[in-house]
Protein backbone atom coordinates (compact mmCIF):
# COMPACT_ATOMS: atom_id res chain seq x y z
CA UNK A 1 0.00 0.00 0.00
CA UNK A 2 1.39 3.44 -0.90
CA UNK A 3 -0.32 6.37 -0.15
CA UNK A 4 -0.92 9.31 -2.28
CA UNK A 5 -0.99 13.20 -1.07
CA UNK A 6 -4.67 13.49 -2.29
CA UNK A 7 -5.45 10.19 -0.12
CA UNK A 8 -5.35 12.82 2.93
CA UNK A 9 -7.18 16.23 3.54
CA UNK A 10 -4.27 18.40 4.89
CA UNK A 11 -4.74 22.09 6.53
CA UNK A 12 -2.09 23.80 6.01
CA UNK A 13 -2.37 25.69 9.73
CA UNK A 14 -1.20 22.67 11.21
CA UNK A 15 1.57 20.38 11.27
CA UNK A 16 1.68 17.63 8.31
CA UNK A 17 2.76 15.06 11.08
CA UNK A 18 -0.06 15.59 13.36
CA UNK A 19 -2.42 15.66 10.43
CA UNK A 20 -1.24 11.99 9.37
CA UNK A 21 -1.30 10.17 12.98
CA UNK A 22 -4.78 11.47 12.87
CA UNK A 23 -5.86 9.83 9.54
CA UNK A 24 -3.92 6.79 9.63
CA UNK A 25 -4.81 6.07 13.38
CA UNK A 26 -8.80 6.78 11.88
CA UNK A 27 -8.07 4.48 9.00
CA UNK A 28 -6.94 1.64 11.93
CA UNK A 29 -9.80 2.39 13.92
CA UNK A 30 -12.40 1.95 10.91
CA UNK A 31 -11.08 -0.92 9.94
CA UNK A 32 -9.37 0.29 6.18
CA UNK A 33 -5.93 -1.13 7.81
CA UNK A 34 -6.30 -4.58 9.54
CA UNK A 35 -4.13 -5.70 12.45
CA UNK A 36 -0.55 -7.22 10.63
CA UNK A 37 -0.81 -5.04 7.52
CA UNK A 38 2.55 -4.00 6.72
CA UNK A 39 3.09 -0.11 6.00
CA UNK A 40 5.34 0.95 3.29
CA UNK A 41 8.58 2.04 4.31
CA UNK A 42 9.34 5.32 5.85
CA UNK A 43 10.75 6.55 2.47
CA UNK A 44 8.43 5.05 0.40
CA UNK A 45 5.80 7.02 2.09
CA UNK A 46 7.28 10.07 1.93
CA UNK A 47 8.28 9.64 -1.62
CA UNK A 48 4.45 8.83 -2.52
CA UNK A 49 2.73 11.60 -0.37
CA UNK A 50 6.19 14.12 -1.66
CA UNK A 51 6.90 15.21 2.34
CA UNK A 52 9.90 15.01 3.89
CA UNK A 53 11.21 11.64 5.27
CA UNK A 54 11.41 13.22 8.73
CA UNK A 55 7.33 14.12 8.31
CA UNK A 56 6.72 9.84 8.18
CA UNK A 57 9.23 8.90 10.45
CA UNK A 58 7.74 11.17 13.40
CA UNK A 59 4.13 9.75 12.12
CA UNK A 60 5.08 6.54 12.71
CA UNK A 61 7.19 7.29 15.95
CA UNK A 62 3.95 8.69 17.22
CA UNK A 63 1.74 5.56 16.13
CA UNK A 64 4.22 2.98 17.91
CA UNK A 65 3.96 5.69 20.96
CA UNK A 66 0.39 5.14 20.97
CA UNK A 67 0.71 1.50 20.42
CA UNK A 68 -0.77 1.07 16.87
CA UNK A 69 2.08 0.44 15.27
CA UNK A 70 5.11 -2.12 15.78
CA UNK A 71 8.07 -2.12 14.11
CA UNK A 72 10.59 -5.34 13.86
CA UNK A 73 13.88 -4.13 12.62
CA UNK A 74 14.84 -5.51 8.60
CA UNK A 75 10.54 -6.89 8.33
CA UNK A 76 9.55 -3.33 8.52
CA UNK A 77 6.16 -1.32 10.62
CA UNK A 78 3.25 -3.40 11.07
CA UNK A 79 -0.32 -2.40 12.38
CA UNK A 80 -0.42 -4.27 15.99
CA UNK A 81 -2.31 -7.27 16.45
CA UNK A 82 -2.90 -5.91 19.94
CA UNK A 83 -7.02 -5.37 19.88
CA UNK A 84 -6.90 -3.91 22.92
CA UNK A 85 -4.79 -0.97 21.58
CA UNK A 86 -6.86 -0.35 19.06
CA UNK A 87 -9.76 -0.35 21.15
CA UNK A 88 -8.29 2.17 23.08
CA UNK A 89 -7.48 4.07 20.32
CA UNK A 90 -11.13 4.05 19.31
CA UNK A 91 -12.36 5.00 22.65
CA UNK A 92 -10.08 7.69 22.51
CA UNK A 93 -11.54 8.95 19.18
CA UNK A 94 -14.98 9.01 20.44
CA UNK A 95 -14.42 10.62 23.47
CA UNK A 96 -12.81 13.09 21.70
CA UNK A 97 -15.71 13.52 19.04
CA UNK A 98 -18.10 13.80 21.83
CA UNK A 99 -16.13 16.95 23.56
CA UNK A 100 -15.92 18.64 20.28
CA UNK A 101 -19.59 18.28 20.18
CA UNK A 102 -20.29 19.28 23.03
CA UNK A 103 -18.39 22.44 22.91
CA UNK A 104 -20.52 23.09 19.89
CA UNK A 105 -23.80 22.45 22.01
CA UNK A 106 -22.33 24.79 24.55
CA UNK A 107 -22.02 27.71 22.24
CA UNK A 108 -25.43 27.31 21.02
CA UNK A 109 -26.37 26.97 24.57
CA UNK A 110 -27.57 23.88 24.28
CA UNK A 111 -26.72 20.75 26.08
CA UNK A 112 -25.36 17.64 24.48
CA UNK A 113 -28.59 16.05 24.88
CA UNK A 114 -30.43 18.94 23.64
CA UNK A 115 -28.32 19.14 20.47
CA UNK A 116 -28.73 15.86 19.70
CA UNK A 117 -32.49 15.72 19.73
CA UNK A 118 -32.91 19.22 18.06
CA UNK A 119 -30.53 17.52 15.25
CA UNK A 120 -32.57 14.48 15.09
CA UNK A 121 -36.05 16.40 14.99
CA UNK A 122 -38.09 16.19 11.75
CA UNK A 123 -39.01 19.35 10.05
Amino acid sequence: MIWRIDEFQIDPSRPLYEQFVEQIRAMIAKGQLAPGTRLPSVRETASSLRVNPTTIMKTYQELERLSLLVTYRGQGTFVTNEESAITRSRRELARSAVARLEELAQSIGLTLEQFIALAQEEE
